[in-house]
């Protein structure tokens, strides 16, 4: 270790978690937000936004493995795809591997975090700037979804937790807009905290989900860096049947992508949506809250 030196998250109320550094590869108050990013011999590279864990190199691919196939495969033809945040681009380079997905917009704020990891994380980005199908919008993602009358087969919501600027990402507001842009049938999928220690997070999601779209659910990985169990990838769509496809249909699916996953298979993607009971308690609170 470098003389010792440690970053501590505090993001949970009498939980703290320390990562030692072996060294500090960059540091930046950006226009939105305090960034910096540190080498530990466990996660290997580690981005943290305002004190909070971004993605490791390490097990980012849990992250963008699950939040990209299973709403892409559930959904079975999907064309045009949203990223709002999502600024290291590892989400972007797991959608572009669907040769099926023909527009990817991403929506990120602070264009010094895409060009901060175009630089660090081109060991799981490479290549996604260069792709034609790939366009990047610098905005604030609740504006652009205010205003654009472009529409989406699915939308992932890669923000930070809601605090400061990710906090209008889990509004109504938003949710209302995202519904617009999306195409009959269309899913939406959020980033939605480790409920262990943010049940809160959870329920009033899903109660905001539940006001506006027919189905209203959660599904779950695991994933070491994101502290406290199992993390929670909200959904959201007017057709139920999307998360209920059949094993082989999510099978099929697959083997046409024709890509390899380290994380993701059909079979943990139907299982993703089997939630312990403390988490289905808080989904079918939210639901009744609504």
């Amino acid at each position: 270790m470098s003389d010792g030196l440690v970053f501590n998250e505090t993001l949970y109320p009498g939980v703290q978690v320390s990562y030692g550094c072996d060294r500090i590869l960059y540091q930046e108050k950006t226009e939105h937000q305090d960034l910096v990013l540190f080498s530990n011999p466990v996660f290997g590279k580690i981005l943290m936004l305002d004190g909070v864990t971004q993605v490791t190199t390490a097990d980012e691919f849990i992250y963008h493995e699950m939040m990209s196939h299973v709403p892409i495969i559930a959904h079975g033809a999907a064309r045009n795809v949203l990223i709002v945040g999502g600024g290291d681009c590892g989400l972007a380079e797991e959608v572009l591997k669907h040769r099926t997905v023909e527009r990817l917009v991403q929506v990120e704020i602070d264009a010094s975090v895409v060009e901060f990891s175009k630089e660090h994380f081109a060991d799981f980005n490479d290549g996604v700037l260069d792709d034609p199908r790939f366009e990047l919008v610098i905005a604030d993602g609740m504006k652009f979804a205010a205003e654009t009358e472009r529409t989406f087969d699915v939308v992932i919501v890669d923000s930070t937790d809601p605090h400061g600027p990710g906090a209008v990402l889990f509004s109504e507001e938003f949710y209302r807009n995202v519904h617009r842009m999306l195409t009959p049938g269309g899913v939406l999928v959020t980033q939605n905290g480790v409920p262990f220690l943010q049940r809160d997070e959870l329920v009033t999601s899903i109660e905001r989900f539940s006001r506006i779209f027919r189905d209203a659910a959660a599904y779950i990985a695991a994933i070491p860096t994101y502290f406290g169990g199992h993390m929670t990838l909200g959904w959201a769509t007017d057709n139920p049947d999307l998360r209920r496809q059949a094993a082989t249909v999510l099978d099929e699916r697959f083997n046409a992508a024709g890509f390899k996953t380290r994380y993701y298979t059909p079979d943990v993607h139907a299982a993703a949506f089997a939630l312990p009971r403390f988490i289905l308690d808080a989904v079918e609170e939210g639901r009744k809250r609504a």
